[in-house]
């Protein structure tokens, strides 16, 4: 159960907030095996100066910053990682969101750090 949350201008949000979850469940399904019904998201729209971040920063021609933030519990090996950032990127293209303005954090932790509405 990966819970997701995104942090994105507001406009954005208001634009594209459906299409941006679904990009990001069908990311998910397609690279880590979460199940079509495993949908957990926040999105947290941000204001004008609610997103610091610096342009260059790694030599990334950075206009803008969708953060993704994904907690899961510890199964996926390092490669099904990297093919989730690889179809979050292509997923979220789909939408218009330049790869360069993407930054995702994915942490993991053990089934017993998790409830989900039984035990």
């Amino acid at each position: 159960m990966p819970l997701i949350q995104v942090d994105l201008r507001r406009e954005l949000f208001d634009s594209s907030h459906d299409q941006i979850s679904r990009a990001l469940q069908t990311a998910g399904e397609e690279a880590l095996g979460t199940p079509t019904d495993d949908l957990f998201q926040v999105f947290r729209p941000r204001d004008e100066g609610e997103l610091k971040f610096d342009p260059t920063y790694n030599g990334v021609d950075r206009r803008d910053m969708v953060l993704i933030q994904v907690l899961a519990v510890h199964m996926h090996p390092v490669s099904a990682k990297q093919a989730f950032f690889r179809k979050v990127v292509e997923h979220l293209g789909e939408v218009g969101v330049r790869p360069a303005d993407i930054h995702i954090a994915l942490a993991e932790n053990g089934f017993e750090d998790w409830y989900a509405g039984r035990a």
